[in-house]
């Protein structure tokens, strides 16, 4: 049995993955599980205290999956803060992890800050902040900057608003998961668990080139597509996949 852990990024929930995690089972062993867990304070976890740093968001994670009956190893698949779990989940309890793919991650302390975000977005984030924008307003800002191509963007943009009203993420999480992601730092050596990296070249939200140097430095592959933006999984779901499996199939086991 392999139990796959599918993991979202900053103040984002399983609904967000939209329907990647059916097109990722079905091209996974028919022994697989699938499973994607919210972090405190997102989704239905919505009225948690977010961790304020990443070493507990780990913990929480250990903890759900196995009192819950889902035992390690794992194998995850994560993007932009989760990827960070990831990677923390990886150095302290390599023996938990079978293999971790990371999505369009930045990690301190290998990029700038203004690679890990880019600046093109800090006036627009900063209208969303403080302009008491609508639910709508944020979605829409969202999958700006996150996406290149999403397939039906007035959809997607209506069932994320849907989602943000169900379960709303309070500015304090916001801010407590912002903060958690900053101070991480990660470990100067590639954790011991085989990792791939995939990234896209029109990410607006975290430059391209955080991928490629954490692949330089950790002698990672790195998996590139041309055009997808942050949410990879939204613009290039079957791509993604197909990259998955090809790395699964040539990877040691």
């Amino acid at each position: 049995m392999n139990t796959w852990i599918l993991l979202r990024g900053l103040t984002r929930e399983s609904g967000h993955w939209g329907d990647f995690p059916e097109l990722l089972r079905e091209g996974l062993p028919a022994n697989s599980t699938l499973l994607t867990p919210d972090l405190p304070g997102n989704g239905k976890l919505f009225e948690a205290c977010s961790p304020s740093t990443v070493a507990d968001m780990v913990e929480h994670c250990r903890w759900t999956l196995q009192t819950t009956g889902h035992h390690p190893p794992y194998h995850v698949l994560a993007m932009s803060l989760g990827a960070m779990v990831t990677v923390d989940w990886a150095h302290r309890y390599p023996h938990e992890l079978r293999k971790a793919a990371l999505i369009n991650t930045s990690l301190r302390p290998f990029n700038p800050f203004w690679q890990r975000l880019r600046p093109r977005q800090y006036r627009r984030i900063l209208r969303l902040v403080v302009g008491r924008s609508s639910a709508q307003e944020w979605e829409e800002a969202i999958l700006a900057m996150t996406t290149c191509h999403p397939p039906d963007p007035p959809t997607i943009v209506a069932n994320w608003v849907q989602l943000r009203q169900s379960h709303p993420v309070s500015m304090s999480n916001a801010w407590r998961q912002l903060r958690a992601a900053i101070r991480y730092r990660a470990p100067k050596q590639a954790p011991k668990v085989p990792m791939l990296l995939v990234n896209g070249l029109g990410d607006e939200l975290v430059h391209p080139a955080c991928s490629l140097t954490l692949a330089r430095i950790w002698n990672l592959p790195l998996i590139t597509h041309p055009t997808a933006g942050h949410d990879l999984p939204m613009d290039a779901g079957p791509w993604l996949v197909t990259q998955v499996q090809a790395w699964l199939e040539h990877s040691d086991p």
